[in-house]
């Protein structure tokens, strides 16, 4: 009796086991999954902001709230289920969704450098009739939750990507913690960019004076906050978009890009050995983003070139 019980107490140690080291691995994947992810968070955190705009400071982290809340529905309710069945049954399916991923990110990044360089008209119609508080509320919520979903998309398939040799049950799983992780990180560091100029704007009104001088400071320095913000948002979507466009070209037998960029990155270790790892990364990441940049102006010229055509050919 007792040598039957040794047993099974030495198979439920070994499930415990094996159990830990499943954790281990969900836990190993999605950090892994969500660190490939950072270029589409950056942008995602830079995008966010702009759409409690216009709030009182008492809707602003409501706001913030409703828009988390359908983002974590856009990941776990939608896209996972969508993700994790591909990855089963059509796993070929996976580099073709994130090169057009990709082409989607330059064209957006693309977008934003011309926007930014020409200035973008305001398409609202003058005579359009002004909202209620709460209508306009709902209308900024349900078009950050649609765009949230793109980028949501991207997250999702490029954290995939990582785990996708991985039991079906851990890729779900790491996708979970991916999704919880990057929502919680995203929509946590906006309400704290919201929430500065607030912040900045109590604490000016101490009376140390060390402590009125820091909330002056981040009153003032907030514009200049949110200008690099957005402009590093720009930079990361052509980083990862032009990154996604060159390695993943290689499934498709086309492996001059990545070859190319991995000779250039090497040339550029060797010229500076005493920073290449800082070197290598830059190569790599300034490549990438030039790469994203030329792929996503002719994307945007042949969309621009097609919306012509199909205004001709109404007219």
């Amino acid at each position: 009796m007792s040598g039957g019980l040794i047993a099974l107490l030495d198979d439920v140690a070994a499930i415990a086991k094996a159990a830990a080291a499943s954790i281990d691995d969900v836990g190993v994947a999605a950090s892994r999954a969500s660190a490939k992810a950072v270029g589409v968070v950056i942008d995602d955190t830079a995008v966010a902001p702009r759409y409690v705009t216009g709030f009182t400071p008492d809707r602003e982290l409501p706001v913030i709230w409703k828009i988390a809340k359908g983002s974590l529905r856009n990941k776990l309710a939608f896209i996972l289920p969508a993700v994790l069945l591909l990855s089963q049954f059509l796993p070929a399916a996976l580099s073709p969704l994130l090169l057009l991923g990709g082409l989607y990110l330059s064209y957006e990044g693309a977008e934003k450098v011309f926007a930014a360089l020409h200035g973008q008209a305001d398409d609202a119609p003058e005579d359009a009739e002004p909202l209620s508080a709460q209508a306009q509320e709902d209308q900024m919520v349900s078009s950050a939750v649609r765009t949230d979903f793109i980028l949501s998309a991207e997250i999702m398939v490029i954290a995939l990507a990582e785990v996708a040799s991985q039991p079906l049950l851990n890729r779900a799983l790491s996708l979970i913690v991916v999704a919880l992780l990057i929502t919680a990180l995203v929509y946590g560091v906006v309400a704290l960019i919201v929430k500065l100029d607030d912040i900045g704007l109590r604490l000016s009104r101490r009376r140390l004076g060390v402590t009125r001088a820091l909330g002056r400071g981040l009153v003032r320095g907030m514009p200049a906050v949110m200008s690099t913000l957005s402009i590093v948002g720009t930079a990361a979507m052509l980083w990862v978009g032009g990154h996604i466009l060159v390695t993943r070209l290689e499934s498709f037998g086309i492996t001059a890009p990545e070859h190319w960029l991995q000779r250039l990155t090497e040339a550029t270790t060797q010229a500076a050995p005493f920073a290449s790892g800082v070197a290598g990364w830059l190569t790599e990441t300034v490549v990438s983003a030039l790469v994203g940049l030329l792929v996503g102006l002719a994307v945007a010229i042949l969309i621009h070139l097609l919306h012509r055509h199909r205004s001709a050919a109404r007219t």
